[in-house]
Parts: structure tokens; sequence; C-alpha cells
């Protein structure tokens, strides 16, 4: 083609030379195709980015997973502690002699003529050094 052609197109016919329209719709369509690829594929993008670092993306889906099973398994911890001390508190209210031994270790409760002698805890770095011989 030369530099004269180039804004005039031809119809089938070979005669008639094509409309302003027609030129600007071809070179709208030539020029928007591949900058809608980009867009879709930049919009794509986004979208994917939202997905996983998102307010409510994969990854604070998985930090909200962790924070329930740590939750979960501290609720399972304190169900079975509750159970423990319902078991303390039954077998309390069912045993004297037990009231009695918590008494004594406890509240170093005596009966008359006893004597309790408590001796100092030992740290751990006590209990580790041999005696001296």
């Amino acid at each position: 083609m030369t530099k004269e052609n180039v804004h005039v197109k031809r119809t089938a016919a070979g005669t008639k030379p094509a409309s302003l329209r027609t030129w600007a719709l071809g070179w709208t369509q030539r020029l928007w195709r591949p900058a809608g690829t980009g867009i879709a594929v930049v919009l794509a993008l986004l979208v994917t980015w939202h997905v996983i670092y998102g307010k409510h993306g994969v990854s604070v889906w998985q930090q909200k997973r962790a924070e329930d099973r740590a939750l979960q398994q501290e609720i399972k911890d304190l169900q079975r502690e509750n159970a423990q001390i319902r078991e303390q508190i039954e077998h309390l209210n069912s045993d004297p002699d037990a009231i009695e031994r918590e008494a004594r270790e406890k509240l170093h409760y005596a009966k008359p003529g006893e004597v309790i002698v408590t001796l100092p805890d030992q740290t751990p770095s006590q209990r580790q050094t041999p005696p001296a011989k």
C-alpha cells in the first residue's frame, strides 16, 4: 500500500473508498483487543491477590483455623480440668477422711497434742547438689 492509500479502504469490488466510521471501528478493534486483554489480566491478578491476601482471604482463613484449633484444645483442657475438680469435690463430699487429710496438708491443722514441723521448700539447685563428704 502506498501512503495515499493507507487511510482509504476499498470494498469487495475495490471501487468505493470505505467510510471514516468503518476505518475508526477497525482501528478501535485493533487497539482495544490487546488493551482489553491487558486490563482483563490485571483484573484477574488483582482478584487473585484479594482472594489470597484480602480481608477475608486464604491467609486470614488459615490464621483463623489455627486460632480455632488452639481454642478448641484449650476448651478440651479446661473441660478435663473441670472434670478433675468435680471428682475431687465429689470425693471430699463423700469421704470424711479426705476432708481431714486436706485440712492437715493444706491448712496445717493438727489434732490436740500433735506438733506440726514444717520444713522449708528446697529449690531445684539445692536438690541437685550432692552432699559434701
